[in-house]
């Protein structure tokens, strides 16, 4: 993360409406979220304004989500925020933004999904909608949706550092789920359609289930074993098996190992990621350890399924 240059008020989210969108200047403006890219504001009751502040690639990815997702948005069985406006750089605020839909409910890291059922038939839902082969132009996923083994420098920095923290228990256990999933066969199909980033505070739940995902900005094509990866970090225990026979077409055993893997990554950013939050440290979010703690928990348990 980098510091922002500019402070971002309701002040200048409201001047920046007038500027360049004036028919929404009217609309009240206040704080929704600080995310990891970036801010968003809510605009009235049904919009939000959504504005790069902490890191260099949140334009791209602002630019990404204005492109893709209003294509992608109508066949999906869950709520997202689709792209209303694209506001320009200008001198009042040099850098792209966006107005989107409002996507109503709690972020998954504060209230987590707890009708198993439910919560793994929804999921599957979106999923099997979502993951459709991406047509020619499709951003593709790099360090998302390609080679799982592309990533064990990163792993192997992760774990140490959780393990240093006295944040992981058993890393030899960590270990040997992610070596069985670097192991498994790549995926040779098409070219899927991936959310990218699908952890707990990018899902928003209402009544024990998911009602909604956000923050498209990793939105890319790839191996879906990346998004299938959430079974471990969103779903209430035992639902796995459910969300994954509910899923279409259901995936394979090699996707599953590699799925895992993908998990064993997440839960170890959460952790680090929650650990910071606790201790007062840059870009740290102590609702995010929870989560990631029990997922890790889950993936060392079932280690030989």
């Amino acid at each position: 993360m980098t510091d922002t240059e500019f402070e971002i008020t309701a002040e200048l989210v409201q001047d920046l409406l007038r500027d360049q969108h004036p028919d929404l200047a009217d609309r009240p403006v206040r704080l929704g979220a600080r995310g990891w890219d970036n801010q968003m504001w809510r605009l009235g009751d049904d919009l939000a304004v959504r504005l790069p502040w902490a890191t260099q690639a949140a334009d791209a990815l602002l630019r990404k989500e204005h492109a893709w997702l209003p294509v992608l948005a109508p066949r999906l069985p869950l709520q997202v925020p689709v792209p209303q406006r694209l506001g320009d750089p200008s001198e009042r605020f040099p850098r792209p933004w966006i107005v989107t839909t409002w996507v109503p409910g709690t972020p998954a890291d504060h209230a987590l999904a707890t009708d198993a059922v439910e919560a793994a038939d929804t999921l599957a839902a979106f999923l099997t909608a979502l993951h459709q082969p991406a047509p020619d132009g499709a951003p593709m996923g790099g360090d998302r949706g390609g080679p799982l083994g592309d990533r064990a420098e990163q792993f192997a920095q992760q774990l140490a550092s959780a393990t240093e923290l006295g944040l992981v228990p058993d890393p030899d256990a960590v270990r040997a789920v992610w070596d069985d999933a670097a192991a498994a066969p790549e995926w040779t199909g098409p070219p899927l359609w991936l959310h990218g980033d699908l952890h707990p505070a990018n899902l928003v739940t209402t009544d024990g289930t998911f009602c909604g995902v956000i923050d498209f900005g990793d939105l890319c094509a790839g191996d879906p074993a990346c998004d299938l990866s959430a079974a471990w970090l969103l779903l209430p225990d035992g639902a796995a098996d459910r969300f994954h026979d509910a899923c279409q077409p259901t995936p394979d055993r090699a996707t599953l190992r590699r799925a895992r893997g993908w998990a064993v990554m997440r839960a170890l950013t959460g952790i680090l990621i929650g650990d910071a939050g606790i201790h007062g440290r840059p870009g740290g979010k102590p609702t995010w350890g929870p989560p990631a703690h029990t997922a890790l928990s889950r993936l060392v348990a079932t280690a030989r399924r």
